[in-house]
C-alpha cells in the first residue's frame, strides 16, 4: 500500500496562551476525520506570556506538535511566511492561532484540493467583528482589487491551502517582506475560495493595531500596484497647467482692471497650503515605495530561530 500523504498545518502564535489548547483540540479532532498524516506547525513570535510552555507540554505528548521559537518578534507578515516554507507536506494549511479561522474550515480546504485547485483561500463575507472595521476593510480590498496588476482575491483573510506545488514556487521567489495573498494570485494558480463568517475573538487580545493595518494595507498597494504613482505625475501635470491658467486669469484681470483689482493675502495663504499639503502627500507616497524598495534590497532574514521541537 503507499504511503499517506501529508498535510502540514501552520498556525502562528504570539501571546496565545489562553487559545492553544483548544486550537490543538479542534485542529487533531478535524485531522482524525480525514486519510491524511499531520504535522501541526507552531512558529511562536517571541512570546511574553505561556504560550511557548505551553507548546512545549502538548509537543512532549505528541511528536505531531512542532514548534519554531524566534529570537524575537518579526512581524506578523513574516513569521507564518517563514512556517509555510518549513513545512514538509504534499500541501499547506495557515490558519489563525486565535480561533478566528475556524479549525473545522480544513475539511473545506482539503476537499477544493482533492478537486485539484492547488490555492485555497478563506474569504469572508461576513464577520461578527466591528461594522466600521468590517466595512474599511471591505472597501480596501475593493479599491486595492481595481488598481492592483494581478487581480486579487477579496475579503481574503489569509488563512488557506498550499500545494507543495506553490511552496516550492515561494522559495524560490526569496521576498523578504510579501505581501502573501497578492503573491499567490500573483503565481498564477487558480484559486478556490471556502467562504466563511468570521466569528469574534474569544480569549486573549487582538494583536492588530492601526501600524500593523496601515503596514500591510501599504504593503498590498505598493508591492502590486503603480496606480498612486501613475496618479502623482498626472496630478502634477493637471495642477500645474490649473497654476498656469489661475495665474493667466489673474494677470488679464489686472490689466482690465488695474485701479480696482485687488489679489489680497487669502488667495495666496490658501494655494501655499493646498500645494504644501500635496507636495507633503505625494512624498508620503513616494516614501512608501521607496521604503518598500530598500526592504527588498537589503535582503535581510524572514526570521531568525531561538530554537526548534520536534523538528
Amino acid at each position: 500500500m503507499s504511503e499517506k500523504k501529508m498535510i502540514s498545518i501552520v498556525t502562528p502564535c504570539y501571546n496565545e496562551e489562553e487559545n492553544i489548547d483548544e486550537l490543538y483540540q479542534r485542529i487533531a479532532a478535524v485531522m482524525a476525520t480525514l486519510p491524511y498524516d499531520y504535522e501541526h506547525i507552531c512558529i511562536d513570535n517571541a512570546s511574553t506570556d505561556g504560550t511557548v510552555k505551553r507548546i512545549k507540554e502538548l509537543a512532549a505528548q505528541d511528536k505531531r506538535i512542532k514548534l519554531i521559537v524566534n529570537a524575537r518578534n518579526f512581524g506578523h507578515i513574516k513569521s507564518p511566511y517563514y512556517a509555510i516554507q518549513q513545512s514538509n507536506g504534499d500541501a499547506c494549511i495557515l490558519i489563525a492561532s486565535d480561533l478566528q479561522d475556524p479549525p473545522e474550515m480544513i475539511v473545506e480546504f482539503v476537499k477544493k484540493w482533492e478537486e485539484g485547485f492547488k490555492t485555497v483561500l478563506a474569504v469572508k463575507p461576513e464577520s461578527e467583528e466591528s461594522s466600521l472595521m468590517f466595512f474599511l476593510r471591505k472597501s480596501y480590498y475593493r479599491l486595492i482589487t481595481k488598481i492592483s496588476e494581478v487581480a486579487l482575491v477579496q475579503n481574503a483573510t489569509g488563512a488557506g491551502l498550499f500545494d507543495r506545488v506553490v511552496i516550492d514556487i515561494l522559495r524560490n521567489i526569496d521576498d523578504p517582506y510579501p505581501y502573501f495573498r497578492g503573491l499567490l494570485c500573483e503565481i498564477g494558480f487558480p484559486i478556490a475560495t471556502v467562504p466563511f463568517k468570521q466569528p469574534r475573538r474569544q480569549r486573549g487580545v487582538t494583536k492588530n493595531n492601526f501600524y500593523t493595518l496601515y503596514d500591510i494595507g501599504m504593503l498590498g498597494i505598493t508591492n502590486h500596484s503603480k496606480v498612486p504613482l501613475r496618479l502623482m505625475a498626472m496630478s502634477g501635470f493637471f495642477l500645474a497647467f490649473l497654476s498656469l491658467l489661475v495665474a493667466f486669469m489673474f494677470f488679464v484681470a489686472k490689466l482690465l482692471f488695474w485701479d480696482s483689482f485687488q489679489l489680497g493675502t487669502a488667495p495666496i495663504l490658501i494655494g501655499i497650503f493646498f500645494f504644501g499639503a500635496i507636495q507633503a502627500f505625494f512624498i508620503g507616497v513616494l516614501g512608501e515605495y521607496i521604503g518598500s524598495i530598500h526592504t527588498q534590497v537589503r535582503k535581510m532574514p524572514l526570521v531568525v530561530e531561538l530554537e526548534r521541537v520536534n523538528f
